[in-house]
């Protein structure tokens, strides 16, 4: 028997007690509508919790889990929780939805975690956390090049750049080593273009089905898609026995109930009622919660160079998203 400490057990119940905390919020965000501005600070939320995940996962690296296998055990606790919460409807409309479905999971899912923590395994972490915030900037074009009737707009690309600029200096925090590592960052690429696809996918799947009913079919083949990688790969091995311990227990629990079930019902909500493209620019702000987080938690210094990027991200962002509820010209009478 492992015995644990009364602090560890408090701990775990701690967690728990969140997880139905959880569970209120995502029936809350899955069947209620809010105001508009609601989804920009659900947002903001998200991509604040996807900024803290690093710093887990790499928990869990150093206590000798795989990414993959970290990937696994998020996906299915997620799966399993989004089961229990909307079972009702096991198959989509059409085969046609049901690929795109399978995409959704391979793109959002096995894809986009396996390019960028096999990245993080070749190349520098800074290199992977700035090229990843050009997702973004991949989504608006692919948006533009799929949907043609909606224009790149002016403030939109400047408002990317901006932020992205803004991304860098908060990424480098003053000490600017750049690092080059082609299959590194070739991967890093790869994954921001699959989170871009995602979002496209997203939107073809929106208006059809609801979102908890989308967010399960994204875990599932994310899954699905997963599995050929962790049996064909001889460098993944899964350790279940890992589990019992209470700081690997609790961190899987934290990304796959809260970064993985709470954020993806959140971060799909937000992508209906905002757009693919209006919500995606918030992934700038993932460097700028990385880097608060490291300073409150590792003591890690924060430059004026740092503090320069995050106002230039914050400005960024502002000027990409004006257009879309500010920008428009009231007509005279």
């Amino acid at each position: 028997m492992v015995q644990h400490s009364e602090e560890e057990s408090l701990a775990c119940c701690s967690l728990l007690e969140k997880d139905y905390i959880c569970i209120f919020f995502i029936k809350m965000f899955t069947e209620k509508t809010f105001p508009k501005y609601w989804y920009h600070i659900i947002a903001i939320v998200t991509v604040a919790v996807w900024g803290t995940t690093f710093v887990s996962t790499k928990v869990l690296i150093q206590k000798g889990l795989s990414p993959a296998e970290i990937l696994l055990y998020r996906f299915t606790l997620a799966y399993a929780g989004i089961w229990l919460l909307g079972r009702r409807k096991l198959l989509s409309k059409s085969i046609k939805d049901e690929l795109m479905f399978v995409a959704a999971g391979l793109c959002g899912g096995s894809l986009y975690f396996i390019f960028e923590n096999t990245a993080l395994e070749i190349t520098l972490a800074s290199n992977v956390s700035l090229i990843i915030c050009t997702s973004p900037i991949f989504t608006a074009f692919l948006s533009f090049l799929i949907y043609r009737k909606e224009k790149l707009k002016s403030h939109l690309i400047l408002g990317s750049f901006m932020a992205l600029l803004g991304v860098a200096l908060v990424v480098f925090n003053g000490s600017f080593i750049l690092q080059i590592s082609p299959l590194g960052d070739i991967l890093t690429i790869l994954s921001a273009l699959s989170w871009a696809f995602y979002g496209i996918i997203l939107r073809q799947l929106n208006g059809s089905y609801s979102i908890l009913f989308i967010t399960r079919k994204v875990f599932f083949y994310g899954i699905v898609t997963l599995l050929p990688f962790i049996f064909l790969s001889p460098s993944v091995t899964i350790t279940p026995s890992l589990l019992t311990q209470p700081v690997i227990l609790v961190n899987i629990l934290f990304l796959g109930l809260i970064a993985s079930l709470l954020c993806f019902v959140m971060w799909n909500s937000a992508v209906k009622e905002l757009g693919v493209v209006q919500t995606s620019n918030y992934i700038y702000f993932v460097p700028l919660v990385t880097l608060l987080t490291s300073a409150i938690i590792i003591d890690e210094q924060i430059t004026i160079v740092a503090l320069l990027g995050s106002v230039f991200i914050l400005f960024g962002v502002y000027v990409a998203e004006k257009g879309f509820h500010f920008g428009l010209r009231k007509q005279r009478s």
